[in-house]
This record gives structure tokens, C-alpha cells and sequence, in this order.
């Protein structure tokens, strides 16, 4: 259960490469230049699939900004500016939200004309530091949480060293900041059952499958925050724990699986959000069929989808492309709460226990 690097480990690296980077502003500065900055190129033209590392991953193209460039003292202005601020969340050990970042702005002069281009210089910020955003606290709004036998340390400041079991809330624990920046001290869980949806989360713990699979219950609450996905990342490297991702029986669904194992396009400059041995383990198009799933006609939307999906370069699996056909053929989708047609209790007394069987 030893990191290959502590989380406060980490936050001294961020912190080294933050200032390294205003250092290098500054010499530029010293010798009489333009201050400059060269970051990896974040186009589409220049993000590739890796079946090695089974993430989309950056090529070799980069970008360069320069103030003496009129064009790009906006843009350089702005991610010198994120670059304080991330540093000074870090130093301070203080916590921001993308929102957050956006208003920040305003108080010293600096201007976005809307949050998407704050978000768009956080991840340049990124690409330029070598870390992602939740490395240097700035997060999105949370709404996925976790359930189950881990104790935690908490490293965030006013916390240190207090130590939690995360099977202490009934509801489970919210996935923030504190979570996701502390130590794992210890767990007798087997493996991560992540879940889409709140009402089968809930389920699950009312039905202690967290004590009949000796699992840790993640609830993904729809497409999984990068703070979630990293979260589930560490608890696959550092516990050694297999991860199992159950989502509504759909394209979407499948999407939402497929992120937490290979990644997206848009964050194709991190690792450490992937875990490629994660698997997907339900609701497939088989188990409408197999299991007489109350379901809905597919839309030309997810029919789209479908075919998009099969064309992409992470579904070239053979589990994948069969159930993309499979959906295709029988043109229906499922959601998880339709085993519920059988009794509320079915999906934990009788799918669970084969699916995880069959996946194993």
C-alpha cells in the first residue's frame, strides 16, 4: 500500500515547478528579452491515441507565446497571472474552484471574457507545469462521493495527521479536496465498484454490498470529475485494487466507463487519470437481451453515438465492438434501476454476483 510518491511529496514538486517557471520568466526578463513561454500544442492535430500507454496522449508539436507578440500578451498576461495564483493556493494550502478561479481574476485586472477561456488557460497552466489542476487545488464543483472500509490521513491544513474511515457517513463521503489530497493508511476491501447513478449507490449501501463483495462503492454521479477519476486511479496503483464500473446499458453510459479506463481527448497532456485495467462491467446490450431488461428504442442520437464509438480508437476491443453491435442490432438501451422489475433487491443477489463472476 506505499505510493511511489506522498502526496506531500507531490505538492512539493508542484510548487518546485511553479516557481521554476516564474524563474525563467524572470531571467528572460534579466537578459534584457521579451519573456516567452513554450508549451506542448493542445490542437487536434496534435493528439494521438497510445495503444502502449491506452490513453490519447500529446505529440510533439508545440506552441510558443511571446509578450513581444501583440497577439499573445492576452493570453500570456493570463496564464502568468493562473500561474500566481495556482502558486499561491498551493504555498498557502488553500483550496479554489474553477468558478472560483474566473471571479479571482477580476480583482487583479485580469480579464476572461467568460469562464470556459479561464478554464481553457488552467489547462495551458497545466501543460506548462507538468500537473494537473487538483495538484495545485483547483477543482471543479463535487459531486461524486465514496463508501467503504479506507481509512484515510487527511494533509490538508488545520487536519494533519487526523485520520478517517470512509465507511463513517451513511450517505458516504463527499469526493473534495481533502479526500482526494490524503493518505491511504489502510483497507481490507478486495476491490472499487464505481456507479453511475446516485439511487444505485444508495442501493448498494443499503444492501451492504460493500460488506458481501468486500468493495469500496464509488458513485461516479454521471460523467466522473478528473478529482473522481484520479481518486479511482490511485486506488487501483497504490491498494492494487481491481475497479468494476457498472453504468446504464447506452452509449453514454459506455462513454462514461470508457473515460475512467482510457482517458479523454481533452486531457490527453495528464496521466494519472486513467486506470486501462479498470473494467466495464454492466449494463451491456447482452444483458438487456439476457436478462429481459425493461428498455427504451434507441434515439437517432444514440444511434450517432454508436457509430462514432465504433470508429474510435479505445473501443477496438472485442468486448466493446461486440456490445456496440449488439446495441445496434437490437436497438434498445437500459438503465441500471431496471432490474428492479425483479424485486429491489435482484441486481445485488443475482446480477452482481455473476457479472463480477464472468468479468473475473
Amino acid at each position: 500500500m506505499k505510493t511511489k510518491i506522498s502526496v506531500s511529496e507531490k505538492k512539493k514538486e508542484v510548487l518546485e515547478n511553479l516557481r521554476n517557471f516564474g524563474a525563467r520568466l524572470y531571467g528572460q526578463m534579466e537578459e534584457g528579452a521579451f519573456p516567452w513561454i513554450k508549451m506542448p500544442s493542445r490542437s487536434i492535430q496534435n493528439i494521438f491515441y497510445s495503444p502502449e500507454v491506452r490513453q490519447y496522449i500529446l505529440g510533439d508539436k508545440a506552441v510558443r507565446r511571446s509578450s513581444r507578440n501583440i497577439r499573445h500578451i492576452r493570453p500570456f498576461t493570463q496564464l502568468v497571472w493562473a500561474a500566481y495564483f495556482a502558486y499561491e493556493l498551493a504555498k498557502n494550502r488553500k483550496t479554489s474552484t474553477l468558478r472560483d478561479v474566473y471571479y479571482s481574476a477580476q480583482a487583479f485586472d485580469v480579464a476572461f471574457k467568460d469562464q470556459p477561456e479561464s478554464n481553457s488557460i488552467i489547462t495551458d497552466l497545466e501543460t506548462v507545469v507538468g500537473f494537473a489542476r487538483e495538484d495545485f487545488n483547483v477543482f471543479p464543483e463535487e459531486r461524486s462521493a465514496i463508501f467503504g472500509d479506507l481509512t484515510i490521513e487527511y494533509t490538508v491544513r488545520g487536519y494533519e495527521g487526523r485520520q478517517y474511515n470512509l465507511m463513517s457517513h451513511p450517505d458516504g463521503v463527499m469526493i473534495g479536496p481533502a479526500i482526494t489530497s490524503a493518505e491511504f493508511v489502510k483497507t481490507s476491501t478486495d476491490m472499487v465498484i464505481a456507479i453511475e447513478k446516485g439511487g444505485l449507490f444508495t442501493r448498494f449501501i443499503e444492501e451492504e454490498v460493500h460488506k458481501k463483495f468486500n468493495a469500496l462503492l464509488v458513485l461516479l454521479g454521471g460523467q466522473a470529475p478528473r478529482a473522481s477519476r484520479h481518486f479511482i486511479y490511485r486506488l487501483n496503483k497504490e491498494l492494487e485494487l481491481p475497479v468494476h464500473i457498472f453504468t446504464d446499458g447506452d452509449p453514454w453510459g459506455m462513454h462514461i466507463a470508457m473515460v475512467i479506463i482510457s482517458g479523454s481527448a481533452n486531457a490527453a497532456h495528464l496521466r494519472d487519470l486513467t486506470t486501462p485495467d479498470a473494467r466495464w462491467s454492466g449494463v451491456w446490450a447482452t444483458d438487456i437481451v439476457d436478462y429481459r431488461l425493461p428498455s427504451d428504442e434507441l434515439t437517432p442520437v444514440d444511434i450517432k453515438r454508436l457509430y462514432e464509438l465504433q470508429k474510435d480508437p479505445r473501443y477496438k476491443g472485442d468486448l466493446w465492438q461486440k456490445e456496440i453491435k449488439k446495441f445496434l442490432k437490437i436497438r434498445k438501451k437500459a438503465e441500471q434501476e431496471a432490474f428492479s422489475r425483479y424485486g429491489l433487491t435482484y441486481i445485488v443477489d443475482k446480477y452482481l454476483p455473476e457479472k463480477l463472476k464472468e468479468v473475473a
